[in-house]
């Protein structure tokens, strides 16, 4: 039987430390718009403090999260174990999109580890449920490492292509909704580029 948890304390904090990877999942007003789930891992997720947590989006193929909060706030972050005893932890909330364009990015931003990857943007969600359920369905995994594939692309391409990309393949979701905007995208730094 699941619990239902006033805030996100010490142990589960611990728990969330431990894990190596997290899915996150958003969904537009339309009752015909794709629902969108995109696991994640990288070291990007914090918890902020007992009802607030943050993650990374440092880009990828799509912008679906980035559209869905913009159009609706709607978001659930699930994390499940993959090792030890089996659970789920599902955080309910209401997202934000904050780029580096905006106000309280850099506060935001001296949370993360930003030396190995860029940021398109922040998804800061204001937890409203937190609850656990048994992960007896959730098979064993050895965690072998992260993968590094994301970091030397952005090495290895640069920031121009990035930003490119972004602009070409992220002004809108698949089902049209508004991604992110040409300035927001011209704001993407790699790390080799806000070292300089």
């Amino acid at each position: 039987m699941g619990k239902v948890y006033d805030q996100i304390d010490d142990r589960i904090r611990e728990w969330i430390d431990q894990q190596q990877m997290f899915f996150v999942a958003t969904a537009p007003k339309s009752d015909e718009g794709l629902v969108n789930v995109s696991p994640k891992g990288l070291d990007t997720f914090r918890v902020l403090d007992d009802h607030t947590v943050a993650y990374l989006d440092y880009g990828g193929s799509g912008i679906e999260t980035v559209a869905h909060v913009r159009e609706n706030g709607r978001i659930v972050i699930m994390l499940c174990a993959f090792r030890g005893p089996p659970v789920i932890y599902r955080f309910h909330g209401t997202g934000e999109i904050v780029t580096p364009n905006d106000a309280g990015y850099e506060a935001l931003a001296s949370q993360f580890d930003l030396s190995f990857v860029g940021v398109r943007a922040i998804i800061k969600v204001n937890v409203t449920r937190i609850s656990d359920s048994c992960g007896w369905g959730v098979p064993l995994y050895e965690f072998e490492g992260q993968r590094e594939v994301s970091p030397k692309y952005v090495q290895q391409r640069g920031g121009d292509h990035i930003r490119n990309y972004f602009i070409e393949n992220n002004a809108e979701s698949l089902d049209g909704l508004p991604g992110i905007t040409a300035e927001e995208a011209e704001a993407y730094r790699t790390p080799q580029e806000a070292a300089e």
